[in-house]
């Protein structure tokens, strides 16, 4: 593709899709037709290049109504927002939900990671391909995680047009698979949030805090979500002011759940009191950790939770304006919230007065399309501001310069619900959940060789064979996957590990944001390996020379040690050794960083290729 301006023209469908989104244009330095005027001078300009963060919106519009997004299509995007050709061709090829080359309108991912591939991904990819061959009008395309761990293996069907139409299979079969891809208004519809949460409904249900109205509310009713508490906490909120609800989450010991466990009062203070503005607050809701699907749940079980929670934050860090970032691959999530941000807007709890209390703020969710690397919070800014998801050197942080520049809060969807517990029942209760140092309720994602997969919420403390207790493990327990890829692996004769940041860390394993993968004896280790690697080369934004490289040796390693026969692993083991400490090291953010945990802790705590 020529990444200058060329000749190529948009069609009539993709100028419509992106003229929805930005408008009719202007003039013809716009892509408008000609005029007397635009030969004397140029205008636009500059108001079309403070639009760059619309980018990746207009990205998605051309994909969603076409399938793919041309050079003619990406050209007059270009035009629209004053953005060269170079860059918006670096961002559009960037992420992996879009494609720059022809193919069929409707495109089936299918999950290939670890979740998936324990429950016989291969096989199912081997189906569809075959049942799905060329000439179907299907692109059949093997997918990272989509979140949908609970009911693996899992498909996602996308089929363009106007408007764009999804269906999610999981567990999915090649029969339903195939279903969902060729026809998915008539795919069977997904079950609701509640099944994920296998705790909901039984014994003990109503001590539950972060998922006690999931499968109890109707998701779509903002009267039924206020009728079970909801708003309260945002009422408590305005009562004691932006200071007194910064002093409340600090004194309950709220920590970040996305992994870095960072005191969220802390980071909350920080913001607020920065004299530049405005201040921003950014939900991260782009999980794509293998094996994690905690804040899909909340979002689709409990939206107005988030939009109460979201509100509550902005309203403490001095923010008139929240962004939800949402992973591409959650349809339905998507669904929901934009339904829930819709009423909330309507009945004035967003806006210009929320709630008649002289506060403004309102909601405008971005959606991902599909690059683990935005879940890093500066990755994250770049995709929302229309750049590539690379992430950025700090300092300075996000509280001084974040999004565009601005003070900005970022915390992920289950840390912002917490918010809600700690201003109902106050600080101290809160803080009396769990121990002293990780206090509160967490979210746990269990998947793999269980025969109740799903959400469990527990208090901080609890150890990790109390879980899989609850789980019920099948067969002969091989080991367990704490923190998804970017985790470690622990023995079946470690369950007593406390389910605390400093109990796993004292283990020599890490919580991160509460992945727990059981993989039974059935399951090929080494192959496991290779695909934690393979995700990693995928992944890795490319920006660094040691994650960049790093991966990939540490990929072509792994498949030296998977192909060999009878020939000695510990060269190879070595090699593995050096790469993951130049990784760990001198990587420029967590992703390389993190990228030789899982291999590492095979190798010395389960003794994988020995």
């Amino acid at each position: 593709m020529d990444l200058r301006f060329g000749d190529s023209k948009p069609t009539d469908e993709e100028r419509a899709a992106i003229d929805t989104l930005l408008g009719p244009p202007e003039s013809s330095w716009e892509g408008a037709d000609r005029s007397d005027a635009d030969l004397r001078w140029a205008r636009g300009g500059r108001e079309a290049r403070e639009r760059r963060d619309l980018l990746l919106p207009g990205l998605h519009a051309v994909n969603d109504r076409i399938g793919w997004i041309s050079e003619g299509a990406l050209d007059y995007l270009c035009r629209r927002l004053t953005v060269p050709p170079a860059e918006a061709y670096g961002v559009a090829t960037f992420y992996a939900m879009f494609s720059v080359k022809p193919r069929p309108a409707t495109v089936l991912h299918v999950c290939t990671d670890l979740a998936c591939a324990a429950a016989g991904a291969s096989e199912l990819c081997a189906g569809v391909e075959a049942r799905l061959g060329l000439g179907s009008g299907v692109s059949v395309e093997r997918s990272p995680c989509l979140g949908l761990c609970e009911r693996a293996p899992a498909a996602l069907a996308i089929k363009a047009g106007d408007p764009v139409r999804t269906a999610v299979s999981a567990p999915a079969t090649v029969e339903r698979a195939v279903l969902a891809a060729s026809s998915p208004d008539s795919a069977p519809e997904e079950p609701p949030a509640a099944l994920a949460v296998p705790q909901a409904g039984r014994a003990g249900h109503e001590e539950l805090v972060l998922l006690s109205r999931v499968g109890v509310v109707d998701p779509a009713s903002l009267d039924d979500y206020r009728a079970h508490g909801g708003y309260t906490a945002l009422r408590q909120a305005f009562a004691i002011g932006p200071a007194g609800v910064i002093r409340e989450v600090t004194d309950a010991g709220l920590v970040g759940r996305g992994g870095a466990a960072f005191p969220t009062g802390r980071k909350w203070q920080a913001t607020a009191s920065q004299p530049d503005h405005p201040h921003y607050l950014v939900c991260n809701a782009d999980e794509s950790e293998p094996g994690t699907f905690k804040d899909r749940v909340v979002m689709e079980g409990d939206p107005y939770s988030l939009v109460e929670s979201m509100t509550i934050a902005g309203y403490a860090v001095g923010a008139h304006k929240g962004y939800l970032y949402l992973r591409g691959e959650y349809p339905r999530a998507l669904e929901r919230m934009e339904h829930a941000i819709g009423q909330a807007r309507a009945r004035g709890l967003l806006g210009d007065d929320v709630l008649g209390q002289g506060y403004a703020f309102d909601i405008e969710i971005r959606r991902g399309a599909g690059a683990y690397i935005c879940g890093e919070e500066t990755a994250l800014f770049n995709s929302i501001e229309g750049y590539r998801g690379e992430p950025r050197s700090k300092p300075p942080f996000p509280v001084e310069k974040g999004l565009f520049g601005k003070p900005t809060a970022e915390n992920n969807v289950e840390t912002l619900v917490n918010v809600l517990p700690i201003l109902t029942m106050g600080a101290q209760a809160y803080a009396a959940i769990g121990t002293g140092k990780s206090t509160g309720p967490k979210l746990f994602c269990v998947s793999g060789s269980v025969d109740r997969p799903g959400i469990y919420e527990l208090p901080f403390g609890a150890t990790l064979g109390e879980l899989l207790d609850l789980a019920g493990v099948r067969k002969r327990l091989r080991a367990v996957l704490l923190g998804g890829a970017a985790g470690g692996f622990v023995r079946p004769d470690e369950l007593d590990i406390p389910l605390t940041f400093e109990g796993t860390r004292e283990a020599g394993a890490t919580l991160g944001s509460g992945v727990v993968l059981a993989f039974d004896d059935t399951v090929p280790l080494p192959r496991l390996l290779l695909r934690i690697a393979e995700f990693f080369r995928d992944e890795s934004c490319g920006q660094c020379v040691p994650c960049r490289v790093g991966t990939v040796r540490q990929e072509e390693a792994l498949h030296r040690i998977v192909d060999r026969t009878g020939s000695d692993a510990a060269p190879d083991i070595a090699l593995l050794r050096e790469v993951g400490r130049a990784m760990k090291d001198a990587s420029i953010c967590g992703l390389g960083q993190t990228a030789w945990n899982a291999v590492e802790s095979a190798i010395d705590r389960l003794g994988a290729y020995e």
